[in-house]
This record gives structure tokens, C-alpha cells and sequence, in this order.
């Protein structure tokens, strides 16, 4: 049956209005867990608050093992699903000044809106920031792009990139997350009674 759009079950024309529609809910739920907030987010890298961390991995999760399981049902073809392409060394890169960016301002792209859109005033450096930043690669991009496509490996995944049987990828991303709220657990209290 899914994806839905492209199997024609819901209409093209529904496609904008159903992301409007995913991203205000989006960003009710991040506003209403308190991801608007950059205190919170950046406790991650402090280790007083690991919600981010615990919502983010059982966010993963979950979407895995929901979407293998669909597929095993019948009603989901994960070879329709789009994969976002690959390129290796632009995505490390990006990712490494995401993360400062990240870590400095205490946002990520989406829960900086989150919180632009409730009149959080360092959200709004932050996002000025962003569209700086953007501007500049525009601007400059003929002297990234060698960088940006280079070390092209496609629309594929983890699991293709190693050759690994998914079903025991999810299983081990599962013990990783179960590891990891246990063993953030333990760092939270022990900054707990450091700090407070």
C-alpha cells in the first residue's frame, strides 16, 4: 500500500498540505516537551537533562521497527520509500558545524523555530545566524561544490552501505538506545548531586 502519495492513494496535491499539516504538529510537540528550550537541549552536552537524546533514539527506533514490520505486513515497500542521497565527506562536514552550532546555541534547526515561533529572542540569532550561513554558501558555492558532491555513494542506507541483514541492525540499534538511557541515567545523577 505506502507510501501513499506515490501508489496514488492520496492525491499529489495533498503532499504540501499534509507537511504544513506534520510540522505545525511537529512543532506542538517539541514546544510542549519543552525543546524549545535551550537549557534543556544543550543538558545533553552538560549531562543534567538526556530527554533530547531519550525522545531522538525511541523516536528511531520505533520508526524502524515500525516501518520493517509494515513492509513485513504488506503494507509499506521499503523500496519505494525515498533515500536521501549520500555525500560522504560534505555530510561530515555539515554535520560538524551543525553540531557546533548545536552545542553553542543550544538549538537545532527545527526546535530554533520551535522556538522563534514563541518569541525566544537567542532562537532568533540562532535562525539569523542559519540564514547567514546559507547566504554565504549560496554565495560561495562554486568553491564548495567539489566538496558538497564529492564522494558521491548513492541513495542508500547503513544497511546497504555494510551489507547488514536489517532486522539484526534494528535489534543492535535497540540494545544501543536501552544501553544508553541506562548508562545516561547514571551520568544525570551523579551531575545531579554535583550540581545541585
Amino acid at each position: 500500500m505506502g507510501p501513499l502519495i506515490p501508489n496514488e492513494i492520496i492525491p499529489y496535491e495533498w503532499n504540501n498540505i499534509i507537511a504544513i499539516l506534520i510540522g505545525i504538529a511537529f512543532g506542538f510537540v517539541l514546544e510542549s516537551s519543552g525543546f524549545s528550550s535551550s537549557r534543556k537541549l544543550a543538558g545533553v552536552f552538560y549531562g543534567y537533562d538526556f530527554a533530547v537524546l531519550k525522545v531522538f533514539f525511541t523516536a528511531a527506533v520505533t520508526a524502524a521497527i515500525g516501518l520493517y514490520y509494515m513492509d513485513y505486513l504488506g503494507y509499506v515497500n521499503l523500496g519505494e520509500l525515498y533515500v536521501q542521497p549520500t555525500y560522504l565527506w560534505g555530510g561530515i562536514i555539515g554535520g560538524a558545524i551543525m553540531g557546533v552550532g548545536f552545542i553553542s546555541a543550544g538549538f537545532c534547526p527545527g526546535t530554533a523555530l520551535t522556538a522563534v515561533a514563541i518569541g525566544k529572542i537567542d532562537a532568533i540569532v540562532y535562525i539569523v545566524g542559519i540564514m547567514i550561513g546559507v547566504f554565504i554558501f549560496a554565495e560561495a558555492y562554486s568553491i564548495f561544490q567539489p566538496l558538497y558532491e564529492g564522494s558521491y555513494l548513492g541513495n542508500i542506507t547503513v544497511v546497504d552501505y555494510f551489507g547488514a541483514n536489517p532486522y539484526w541492525f534494528i535489534f543492535g540499534l535497540t540494545v544501543v538506545a536501552v544501553l544508553a538511557f541506562f548508562v545516561t541515567d547514571i551520568i544525570r545523577r551523579r551531575v545531579k548531586k554535583v550540581f545541585y
